[in-house]
C-alpha cells in the first residue's frame, strides 16, 4: 500500500475522467466540511497513508484507507451522500482524502498521457485535463429541471420552495465567468454557491442543514428565471442574451388576490399617517401618533411590506428622538423616511418583492460558519450606546452586521475606547471587531443583520483576524475600483432598494497613501489612497464625539508604513470614490478607530481645500430646505421658510437645474401656503425629483 494508491480506471485511461470529483478545490472541500478535515487528509496522503483508488465500471471511484475504512463515491451524489464505513454521517477524511489522491492519480494520468503522445495531446484516451485544475466551463444551473431537482433534492424539499415561490422572493445571480467560475445566487438571506458544473450534489448554501434542499431549489428557479427573462445566448460562455455577469431578478410571487389586497390597503394606511405627519410637523406628533405609527408598521409585517415596514420602524424612532430631545433625530433623515413610503409605494406597482419585501421568515439559521470582522462602529446619543460590529461572510461573499446597545449610567463616559472592554460573545468587543468568528449558532436576517449565539461550551470561538482579509473574495477584496464599481450604474435609486444593512461595505487593497489631512471646518480627516490598478479613492472620516481619539488614531495608521487594506462604506461622490474607513490593516496589525484610546489633542495636517460643487450645493441646500418645511409641518410654514424655499428653487434654476427649480417653486407658491394636501403631493414630487438627481449627481460626477 502507498500514498498515492493503485487505480484500474483512472490509469489505464479506459473511462472517461470524474469531472465532478477533479473540479472540487481545496477551497470547495473545506466548505463541504472544514478546512482541518482536508489539511489532515492532504497530511496522510503526504505521508504515504492515503487510500488505494479504484474505479468500477459505472463510474464510481472506491478507496480502501490503511485503517480498513472503505469509501464509494459513486457518480451523481455529493460528498455527503457518498458511502463510507467510518459511520460519519457528514463529510468526513476519509471522503476527502479520496478525492485528494483520486485528483492525485488523475493529474499523473495526464502527464503520462502528454508524455506519451506529445503531438496529439492527452486527449484522446480520456485523461484527467490539465493537473492545475479543470479548464472553465461555462454553464447555468437553469439546466436543472423540476425532475432532477426532485431527485436531487426530495419530493419534501421542492414543496417547501414551491411555497416560498408562490410567495415571490428576489436574488442577486452571479453568473460563471472565468474569474468567478461557480455561479452562485444571493437569495434573501442566505447564498448558495455551485462549484462543480452541471451537478447538483455539491452545491453550497450557507443555511443550515434542515433548509439545504429548498434554498438550492429556490436559486436554480432563479437563474431559469433570469434566463427566461433575457432569452438564451448563442454562444454560452457569453450568458444569456443582454445579461451580465451580475443580475438582479424577481422570482414567483403568486400572491393571492386577498394578500395583495391587505398590502395595498396597509401602505395605503401608512401613506395616510405620513402625509398627515407632513402636514402636522413633527411637534404635534405626540405618544399615541407613535402608537399609531407601530401598528401601521405591524400591519405592514403582516402584509411581508417588510421594507416600508422598516422605514416606518426608523420613522417612529425618529419622532421617539425628537420628543426625548436627543440628538439621534435629524430633520433630512426623518423627510427621507416619509419620501421613502411614498417612492415603495409607487415603485411597488412594478416589482413588489423587490421593493417591499419577500414574504420569507424574518431569520434564516446557517450551519457553521467562519465570519471576518471588518471593523466596527460605534453611535448613539445621550446615555445610549451602540455598536455594530461588521463582518465579512468568505463563502457568501456579503458583508453583515452585528447590533449591539447599551443603556449607561450616569458615571460612565461611554467613549468607544471603554466600550471596547465590554464582553460581546465572550470576547472583548476591541477583540471581537478585529477577529475570525466561527459559530455553530448564526441566523441573519434579509436585511443582512446576523445573530450569533453563545450556545453549548466551544460552539462559538473568536481568534486574531491574521491575514484573513488577504484571503476574502473579490466580492468583498476590491483591488480594482473602477471594476469592482461598474455594476453599480445599475442599480435603482437607494430610495426602492432592499433595506440591506452593510451593502456598500468592503476592504480596499491599498498600494500608497498619497497624503493625508484634516479639514477642521468640517471636522474630517483625508486621505487619498491608490489602489493597485492606479485609481484613486478619498478615504474620509468625520469626527465622532463618542470616539474622541478615532481621527487622531485613523491618520496614525494611515500615515505609517505598510498600510495594506483599509475596510469601510464604499460610495460616489462627484465622480470620484469616497470610503467612510472602519478599521486600517497594515503591517503592524489592525487598527480599529472608532475603538482607539486617546483625547483627540494630536496635530494634524491641514487638508487641501477642495473645489465646491455648486450642483451638489444647490441640491443638498433645496433639501435641506423641504426637510425644514417638514420639520415644521406644511401647515405651520411662516413667511421665512417660503423665502428660504423659493431663495433654493432660484439656486437650482441658476445651477441649470431647471425641473427640480420648477418643483421646490411649486411647494411654496401661492396655492400652497394653505397646507393642503395639494402642497403635500408638491412636497413629494419634489422630494423624489431631488433626491434622486443628487443620487445619480454623485454616482455619475
Amino acid at each position: 500500500m502507498n500514498g498515492t494508491g493503485a487505480t484500474t480506471g483512472a490509469t489505464t485511461g479506459k473511462a472517461e475522467p470524474r469531472a465532478d470529483l477533479l473540479a472540487l478545490t481545496p477551497d470547495t472541500l473545506a466548505a463541504l466540511a472544514n478546512r482541518g478535515l482536508v489539511k489532515r487528509a492532504a497530511k496522510e496522503l503526504e505521508s504515504g497513508a492515503g487510500p488505494e483508488v479504484d474505479r468500477a465500471a459505472d463510474g464510481t471511484v472506491s478507496g480502501r484507507h490503511p485503517d480498513g475504512t472503505l469509501t464509494e463515491l459513486p457518480p451523481g451524489l455529493g460528498l455527503d451522500a457518498a458511502r463510507c464505513s467510518c459511520g460519519a454521517a457528514g463529510v468526513c477524511r476519509h471522503r476527502i482524502g479520496l478525492v485528494l489522491a483520486y485528483q492525485r492519480e488523475a493529474a499523473a494520468a495526464y502527464r503520462r498521457e502528454a508524455a506519451a503522445h506529445p503531438e496529439a495531446g492527452p486527449t484522446r484516451s480520456g485523461a484527467a485535463p490539465a493537473p492545475d485544475g479543470p479548464p472553465f466551463t461555462a454553464w447555468s444551473p437553469a439546466e436543472f429541471d423540476d425532475a432532477a431537482l426532485t431527485a436531487a433534492l426530495g419530493r419534501t424539499a421542492v414543496a417547501g420552495a414551491r411555497r416560498s415561490l408562490d410567495r415571490g422572493y428576489s436574488a442577486v445571480l452571479h453568473r460563471a465567468t472565468p474569474e468567478q467560475p461557480a455561479p452562485r445566487a444571493e437569495l434573501p438571506t442566505c447564498t448558495v454557491r455551485f462549484p462543480v458544473p452541471h451537478e447538483l450534489g455539491y452545491a453550497l448554501t450557507d443555511a443550515a442543514a434542515p433548509l439545504r434542499g429548498e434554498v438550492v431549489a429556490l436559486a436554480v428557479w432563479a437563474f431559469r428565471a433570469a434566463e427566461a427573462a433575457d432569452g438564451p445566448a448563442d454562444d454560452p460562455a457569453d450568458g444569456p442574451a443582454g445579461a451580465g455577469a451580475t443580475t438582479t431578478v424577481t422570482v414567483g410571487g403568486r400572491t393571492a388576490p386577498a394578500a395583495a389586497g391587505d398590502a395595498e390597503a396597509a401602505l395605503d394606511a401608512a401613506l395616510a399617517l405620513a402625509d398627515r405627519l407632513l402636514l402636522e410637523g413633527v411637534a404635534q406628533a405626540g405618544p399615541v401618533f407613535t402608537g399609531v405609527l407601530d401598528r401601521a408598521r405591524e400591519a405592514l409585517t403582516a402584509a411581508a411590506c417588510h421594507w416600508p415596514a422598516a422605514a416606518l420602524a426608523e420613522l417612529s424612532g425618529q419622532l421617539s428622538d425628537y420628543a426625548a430631545r436627543d440628538a439621534g433625530y435629524r430633520a433630512e433623515r426623518y423627510a427621507l423616511l416619509l419620501t421613502e413610503l411614498h417612492a415603495r409605494r409607487r415603485a411597488g406597482a412594478v416589482d413588489p418583492v423587490a421593493v417591499l419585501g419577500t414574504r420569507e421568515a424574518g431569520e434564516t439559521p446557517l450551519r457553521r460558519v467562519r465570519l471576518v470582522a471588518l471593523g466596527c462602529r460605534i453611535g448613539g446619543s445621550g446615555r445610549r450606546r451602540t455598536a455594530d460590529v461588521f463582518l465579512a461572510h468568505p463563502v457568501a461573499g456579503i458583508a453583515l452586521v452585528l447590533h449591539r446597545r447599551w443603556d449607561l449610567a450616569e458615571a460612565d463616559p461611554g467613549t468607544g475606547h471603554e466600550l471596547g472592554a465590554r464582553r460581546v460573545l465572550g470576547s472583548p468587543l476591541r477583540a471581537l471587531a478585529a477577529a475570525n468568528v466561527v459559530s455553530e449558532h448564526t441566523s441573519r436576517s434579509a436585511g443582512r443583520a446576523v445573530s450569533i449565539g453563545r450556545g453549548r461550551i466551544a460552539a462559538t470561538s473568536v481568534t486574531p483576524v491574521g491575514t484573513a482579509w488577504a484571503e476574502l473574495p473579490d466580492s468583498l477584496l476590491v483591488r480594482d475600483l473602477a471594476e469592482h464599481l461598474r455594476p453599480w450604474a445599475d442599480r435603482p435609486p437607494q430610495l426602492v432598494r432592499p433595506r440591506v444593512e452593510a451593502e456598500a461595505v468592503r476592504v480596499l487593497a491599498v498600494e500608497a497613501v498619497e497624503h493625508v489631512g484634516y479639514d477642521p471646518a468640517a471636522q474630517q480627516l483625508e486621505a487619498l489612497v491608490r489602489d493597485p490598478s492606479g485609481h484613486r479613492a478619498l478615504v474620509r472620516a468625520d469626527y465622532n464625539p463618542h470616539c474622541p481619539g478615532g481621527l487622531d488614531a485613523l491618520a496614525a495608521a494611515l500615515g505609517g508604513d505598510g498600510v495594506r487594506f483599509v475596510s469601510g462604506s464604499l460610495r460616489r461622490e462627484g465622480g470620484g470614490v469616497v470610503l467612510d474607513p472602519l478599521a486600517v490593516l497594515g503591517d503592524d496589525g489592525l487598527v480599529v478607530p472608532d475603538l482607539a484610546p486617546g483625547d483627540g489633542a494630536a496635530d494634524l495636517t491641514a487638508a487641501p481645500q477642495r473645489a465646491v460643487d455648486e450642483v451638489t450645493g444647490a441640491l443638498e441646500a433645496a433639501l435641506a430646505a423641504l426637510a425644514g418645511a417638514a420639520h415644521r409641518g406644511l401647515r405651520h410654514l411662516g413667511g421665512a421658510d417660503h423665502e428660504r424655499i423659493a431663495g433654493c428653487a432660484d439656486r437650482l434654476h441658476r445651477a441649470g437645474l431647471h425641473t427640480a427649480a420648477g418643483l421646490v417653486r411649486d411647494c411654496t407658491g401661492p396655492r400652497r401656503r394653505a397646507g393642503t394636501d395639494a402642497a403635500g403631493a408638491a412636497w413629494v414630487e419634489a422630494q423624489l425629483h431631488l433626491l434622486v438627481a443628487l443620487e445619480l449627481h454623485q454616482e455619475q460626477g
